[in-house]
Order: C-alpha cells, then sequence, then structure tokens
C-alpha cells in the first residue's frame, strides 16, 4: 500500500480556519481505507470554547460519525503539533497514527512541552510522524499572527 498524505486537506482547513479570524490550524481524521471521515478547523473564538480546537473537533465529528468513542485503525492529520489537551484526546480515542506539520514550542504537547505520549499514565500511544507539510503550515501560522500584529 502507498503512503498518501492528507496533510494538503488538514492545510486547507486550517486556511479556512484563519479567514474566520481563528488560528490556521486544520486537522482531519482519516480511516484505514484511505477515506477522510471528519475534518474541522479551529473554531474558539467563533463558538467561544476553549476546547474547540481543530483536533478536538475532528475528533468529535468522526467518533460521531462513526458511533464509538474509539478511533482505532486511523490517523489523524493537524497542521500544527497538537497541545497537551487534544495530546490527551487522541491517547483516548486510541487513534493509530498522528502525523503533524509546524512543532509548536510555545505551546505543543507531543514533542514539546509536557509530551503527554511519554507520561507513564498515557494508556495509548499513537505513531508519531512530524514535519508533514511543516513549511506550509508554519507560513500559514507566520502570516496570520504577522497580520495580527498590524492590526
Amino acid at each position: 500500500m502507498t503512503f498518501r498524505s492528507f496533510m494538503d486537506v488538514a492545510l486547507d482547513q486550517a486556511r479556512v480556519a484563519g479567514a474566520r479570524g481563528e488560528v490556521p490550524v486544520g486537522a482531519v481524521v482519516v480511516d484505514a481505507d484511505g477515506r477522510v471521515v471528519a475534518q474541522a478547523g479551529n473554531r474558539t473564538r467563533e463558538l467561544n470554547d476553549p476546547t474547540a480546537h481543530a483536533e478536538m473537533l475532528a475528533i468529535r465529528a468522526a467518533c460521531a460519525l462513526l458511533g464509538s468513542e474509539r478511533l482505532v485503525d486511523h490517523a489523524l492529520y493537524v497542521t500544527l503539533e497538537p497541545c497537551a489537551m487534544c495530546a490527551a484526546a487522541i491517547a483516548a480515542a486510541r487513534i493509530g497514527r498522528l502525523y503533524y506539520g509546524a512543532s509548536d514550542p510555545k505551546s505543543g504537547g507531543v514533542a514539546q512541552g509536557a509530551r503527554v505520549f511519554a507520561h507513564p499514565q498515557c494508556h495509548h500511544v499513537p505513531q508519531v510522524f512530524d514535519g508533514i507539510g511543516e513549511a506550509q503550515a508554519q507560513d500559514l501560522l507566520k502570516a496570520f499572527f504577522a497580520e495580527k500584529r498590524k492590526g
């Protein structure tokens, strides 16, 4: 089976989130057969919900669609390294593979900061692949915050 990245779908969701005034982060859940199950961009401001990160919204939508709290054999693509909250949700959902673009030295919870998957309390550790679409994700974030600083 040939690897196909779905980071382009996550990047599209990030662009849409940025256009709404949200931090441009996008996520997509893909099943073992390569079908997109759910996709989302950040909506924290729109929903007045600090938990409405792209990963959380995509995981919630996928679980609702599948009628299960587990996403075994699913992959999550996200444009930015998940924070500790999102990493914990990824573990709780039993997601098999995590692909992320840009690292997040300030708020990351996978390779930076909390390193949730390294904790003994973490009951599931997905395979993690970083740097997928990293340049595009970084460019979106840099442009978004540069525009915010201007205004």
